[in-house]
């Protein structure tokens, strides 16, 4: 009887405990899976969008924020004015922001990240656009000054992107390992090959609204693995998860699926250097025997939607240019012995790793094996594609490869001359040079509709696709993005319910 007495009273006190003794605090820890590992975490010296994924934002901050709409909002700049012919802009700077390791940001340290963007030694992206400053002054600490050579509408989103990041002069050599920004978020841990940890700074200007502490990102390639990692809570979100894994979540009340549209290009990229490619009729004919929309239904499970030039529909002066290069394998055939080349044709096809390329090269390559041309599929590690094939300077050691461009204004890389695709036309340079003198936006988007039609003319690339890019999140995770104007994942948008 005494025992029974104890049991009750045991429990009774269990009742009556204070609520903070058994309340559990909010989870302030998140664990995000992503497709790519990065190959460094400097976003001003590399391309690979998996560097934006884990720091902008995050580690590093830019003067603009691009928000999930792709409207730009102020970030390390407070406010700017633009000159009438959209060829000056003034940047007021936020004031009293320090980088992580305890210097101060001002004019100067965003002279020297543009400057050094522009050097000729620049390994950025974007080092066009920074090489197209004539000056960038500092008439005060909290006061930059841009000139532009020609007209651009666009700088203030421009300048949103990873290539626009603010790095501490001091540190800058060794961001790829060692990161300094002015973010929220400081690098953790790096296992290579693994996971990133990035932990919450302490010392950030507006850390009280920074919800999550920790943010743990793990690399996890193969798409059925990506799925038996959420399903067992192992990971909390995964953005652009492979497509093929979306349809088993959309049923499940534990987490929430958004599709979220892009700017994203996908494309058949085909090396103009490299003979029969640089006849018209081979690049048509490479054209004229791709099905996009078979394509779009086997590679990416109908997430896309059909384009014919290096610019997507939503963006100013669209004009849908499917119907230059249509599907039609005879013709392919016809173009081929046109341009006298004699059947089987073969190109290698150099494939990187995400779902997208891997699954869709497979199809490309049974497609145009029925007009005979064989594409040898060679599939090649993230960091091998980006020094073999990508890289300005060479040795552009490819025919064909299947690749995503996920930024924004970017037709003018077409115009580089030593872009990895090697078109150099002298007649689409002016008419890009043309464009972007044009202030008047009615006149701008006639042109970019002319540079359109001239690319899908030319068959520049097998353009494919606008891609959806599919989230699945834990249910009670918000602040995720549906939309993706660019690659990024912002965590001070993070938090739990």
């Amino acid at each position: 009887m005494l025992r029974k007495l104890s049991i009750v009273a045991f429990a009774a006190a269990l009742v009556a405990a204070p609520l903070p003794v058994l309340a559990q605090s909010k989870k302030d820890s998140v664990v995000m899976g992503m497709t790519l590992e990065p190959p460094g975490l400097d976003p001003t010296n590399a391309a690979a969008a998996a560097i934006a994924e884990v720091t902008l934002y995050n580690i590093y901050e830019t003067l603009t924020k691009i928000n999930e709409d792709g409207s730009v909002a102020p970030l390390l700049a407070e406010s700017w004015t633009a000159s009438p012919d959209l060829k000056t802009y003034t940047f007021k700077l936020r004031k009293g922001v320090k980088f992580h390791n305890g210097e101060p940001f001002n004019s100067a340290a965003v002279k020297f990240s543009f400057e050094r963007n522009a050097a000729a030694t620049s390994t950025n992206k974007d080092k066009s656009l920074f090489q197209a400053f004539e000056r960038v002054e500092t008439p005060d600490a909290d006061t930059v000054v841009i000139s532009v050579k020609y007209s651009e509408p666009n700088l203030p989103f421009l300048l949103g992107q990873a290539s626009g990041s603010i790095v501490e002069p001091k540190s800058a050599a060794t961001n790829v390992t060692q990161p300094v920004g002015t973010g929220p978020y400081q690098l953790g841990a790096w296992a290579k090959g693994s996971s990133i940890t990035l932990n919450k700074w302490a010392d950030y200007r507006n850390a009280a609204a920074i919800k999550l502490s920790k943010v743990t990102i793990r690399f996890i390639s193969d798409p059925a693995a990506q799925a038996a990692a959420l399903l067992s809570n192992d990971v909390d979100a995964f953005p652009r998860i492979a497509t093929r894994v979306v349809a088993q979540f959309k049923a499940d009340p534990r987490f929430t699926v958004l599709i979220g549209g892009s700017r994203a290009k996908t494309i058949v990229a085909i090396n103009h250097r490299k003979k029969p490619l640089d006849d018209v009729r081979v690049r048509r004919a490479i054209l004229a025997a791709i099905d996009r929309k078979a394509l779009i239904d086997g590679a990416v499970e109908g997430f896309g939607t059909p384009i014919g030039s290096f610019y997507t529909p939503g963006s100013l002066g669209y004009v849908d240019t499917t119907g230059v290069n249509p599907f039609d394998p005879e013709k392919a055939k016809k173009l081929l012995t046109e341009a006298g080349v004699t059947a089987p044709v073969e190109l290698s096809l150099k494939l990187p790793p995400p779902p997208y390329a891997r699954q869709g090269g497979e199809i490309v390559a049974a497609q145009l094996a029925k007009v005979g041309i064989v594409a040898k599929i060679e599939n090649v590690e993230w960091a091998q594609w980006l020094s073999q094939v990508f890289a300005p300077n060479g040795p552009h050691n490819f025919d064909l490869t299947i690749v995503s461009h996920v930024e924004p204004f970017d037709l003018v890389k077409i115009t580089e001359p030593d872009y990895y695709l090697g078109y150099n036309n002298e007649a689409f340079n002016a008419l890009y040079k043309q464009i972007v003198s044009t202030p008047d936006e009615a006149a701008r988007a006639k042109l970019l509709g002319d540079a359109q039609r001239m690319l899908a003319t030319d068959a520049v690339s097998a353009y494919l696709f606008q891609p959806q890019w599919p989230t699945v999140i834990n249910k009670k995770l918000k602040g995720v993005w549906k939309e993706v104007p660019q690659f990024e994942n912002d965590f001070s948008t993070w938090s739990w319910e």
